[in-house]
């Protein structure tokens, strides 16, 4: 289903850091946001920078709306998410939305996992919402190099059960989300995931092995969002397609990963 695409000169409400790393940009609008989907993005220009010309992809973390408000997990990698992450209570931050197609939509009564590693967890916090407020219970498998990387622990936790590993072992069990005890202990019908290419197909191994219905969530590099600039082209059954027009969402049937 294509969606109306906007662009909106929103405002920070908040800009928490919660990590030196990662910060968390709350921002609203006037008027009430559009509808956005779990697993969908933004397009996100970059101010206060003459290197900086195009716009940052970025998943949509949550939507909030009560409170009229749009959260973005900032990964700081770069001049320009360190400038967004700059961005103090008042800024106005420019945005092109919604992008891409997001999760589908399980089947009734399902057990469903979703599995997320470092800033890959970010669109997994508004599918937990989504699903939660559907009449489900997700479990979250959430990963990271140590404890530092694992955010937003208690928002999560208002959705279903969490789980954690850390390579480390600082939290939660040590090693990889695809070693955690609890896929050996309970019963999935439907897998959700986000984070590095290599857990996605690590997963993405697990599930087809298990029979588990499986979307992935791309991060390849969108640098236009609209499909014209083919910097995000993705091998599928069906060919190369661009993952921010046909994903960044993806089945794994979809994808011609060697799992």
């Amino acid at each position: 289903m294509m969606m109306k695409k906007y662009i909106l000169d929103m405002r920070v409400v908040e800009n928490v850091r919660l990590h030196d790393r990662y910060c968390l940009l709350k921002l609203t609008d006037n008027k009430r946001l559009p509808e956005i989907l779990p697993g969908q993005f933004v397009q996100v220009r970059v101010d206060g920078s003459d290197q900086i010309f195009l716009r940052r992809p970025i998943s949509v973390n949550y939507v909030d709306k009560e409170t009229n408000t749009l959260w973005l997990l900032v990964q700081i990698v770069g001049e320009g998410t360190r400038k967004m992450a700059e961005r103090i209570s008042g800024d106005t931050v420019n945005l092109i939305l919604p992008l891409g197609n997001g999760f589908s939509a399980p089947a009734q009564n399902s057990g469903i996992l979703l599995i997320g590693g470092g800033v890959g967890t970010a669109p997994l916090l508004f599918m937990g919402k989504m699903l939660k407020n559907s009449g489900f219970t997700p479990e979250f498998l959430l990963g990271g190099r140590s404890a530092n990387d694992i955010m937003q622990i208690p928002e999560f936790e208002q959705f279903g059960n969490v789980y954690l590993t850390t390579e480390d072992g600082s939290a939660g069990e040590k090693g990889f989300v695809t070693h955690h005890s609890v896929l050996g202990k309970k019963k999935f019908d439907k897998i959700y995931t986000c984070g590095p290419r290599p857990m996605m197909m690590a997963v993405a191994k697990y599930a087809k092995n298990q029979n588990i219905d499986c979307e992935v969530s791309l991060e390849n590099m969108m640098a236009c969002g609209f499909g014209t600039c083919l910097c995000c082209v993705e091998k599928t059954v069906r060919g190369n397609v661009c993952t921010c027009t046909e994903g960044p969402v993806f089945n794994i049937n979809q994808l011609k990963w060697q799992i």
